[in-house]
């Protein structure tokens, strides 16, 4: 593995005051979206509607969303450690070389907004950078797995405030917690987005654009996004980070359908169904299925599915942007880059973005 390259830093903003003291503070969770992981009777209808729907289209689908029940978010945790899935271990070199010039755009106090937070592994190497960050603020939809990730953090972070928020943050419109924090404060500090992990590539192009003004809508005009985008095209890269030897990502896969048995009275057999996936060179995208290994009939909720062999559930995209489609795509959300940091693999990039005063962006299509 290379060092990380830094390209295109842009500008460097307030230089940070290291050493400054910290006070401990306490941790507390809202709950924006009915939990789905807290009992084994509580059930998102959101999660009921997207299976149903999804199972009843023509190309079945289900949203990726679904696939991080607190198992699901343990299994991917166990994804980011396989040898060839590159994007984690990429991707936390270059935040390691770029966190103090992140942290000096992001100036003293920020507020760091963590989406889909998973372990918040990456999130420390951030708030070790930054100038006595005043919250921090993950947001994750498996419940569960968010407040174990986090309960350590105050004790770690003297005078941070960490207030988990159990949510689907593709469904924000807007953060209540951060208003509040922002209310009344002459020094409030700047409000930082951090999106790790490659996430971005789940959703088509269209819907993050649609996210990315979402987010520009709630963080404010003063905000910093951080992303996270895989840029690799290498099906011999691609496959095996998708579909490790180990078989860690069809379990991940195939939990799906463990879930979809628990939560909706289903009966999906799991020996009936494989992982598999495939790269679009057309769409520059990986994607994940699961594909029946015969003809067979699936009821859930009592309603009834049929599956002819090699017929496939769409579970997951994951959609490889170079550095200028990516630029395209977060322009057309209203994000002007700041900064830029690529692996020496030239795989993974890390964008830092600010939004564009008084505009929403243009509305080319994306290279």
């Amino acid at each position: 593995m290379h060092d990380a390259l830094a390209l295109t830093p842009s500008h460097a903003a307030r230089a940070p005051v290291r050493g400054a003291g910290r006070i401990f503070g306490p941790a507390r969770a809202r709950t924006t979206r009915p939990l789905h992981d807290i009992g084994p009777r509580s059930v998102a209808p959101s999660f009921e509607r997207d299976v149903l729907a999804g199972l009843a289209q023509p190309r079945k689908a289900i949203p990726s969303t679904w696939l991080y029940d607190r198992r699901g978010s343990e299994l991917f945790e166990q994804i980011t450690r396989v040898e060839s899935y590159y994007p984690t271990r990429n991707e936390t070199q270059v935040l390691q070389a770029a966190a103090h010039e992140i942290a000096e755009a992001a100036g003293p106090r920020a507020i760091v907004v963590e989406l889909g937070s998973g372990s918040s592994r990456k999130t420390r190497r951030l708030l070790d950078a930054l100038d006595t960050p005043q919250a921090y603020l993950p947001i994750d939809i498996s419940s569960q797995f968010l407040h174990a990730s986090v309960a350590a953090l105050p004790s770690l972070y003297a005078g941070l405030r960490v207030m988990p928020i159990a949510a689907d943050f593709t469904r924000i419109e807007s953060l209540p917690e951060l208003t509040l924090l922002r209310a009344g404060v002459a020094d409030r500090g700047r409000c930082v987005v951090f999106f790790p992990g490659s996430t971005i590539g789940n959703f088509t192009p269209e819907a993050a654009v649609a996210l990315l003004r979402r987010i520009r809508r709630w963080a404010g005009p003063d905000a910093l996004l951080i992303v996270g985008a895989d840029g690799t095209q290498d099906p011999a890269v691609l496959i095996p980070a998708y579909d490790d030897p180990g078989g860690v990502t069809a379990a991940f896969n195939l939990n799906l359908l463990v879930r979809i048995n628990r939560e909706l009275t289903a009966d999906f057999d799991l020996d009936a169904f494989r992982h598999e996936a495939r790269f679009d060179a057309q769409s520059r995208r990986v994607e994940m299925h699961l594909v029946s290994r015969r003809s067979q009939r699936v009821s859930v909720l009592g309603r009834r599915f049929d599956f002819s062999a090699g017929e496939s559930i769409h579970t997951e995209n994951a959609y490889k942007y170079s550095l200028h489609a990516f630029e395209q795509l977060a322009a057309r959300a209203g994000w002007l880059h700041a900064q830029r940091w690529i692996d020496g693999q030239a795989r993974i990039a890390v964008h830092v973005l600010e939004p564009v005063a008084g505009t929403r962006g243009p509305r080319g299509m994306v290279g």
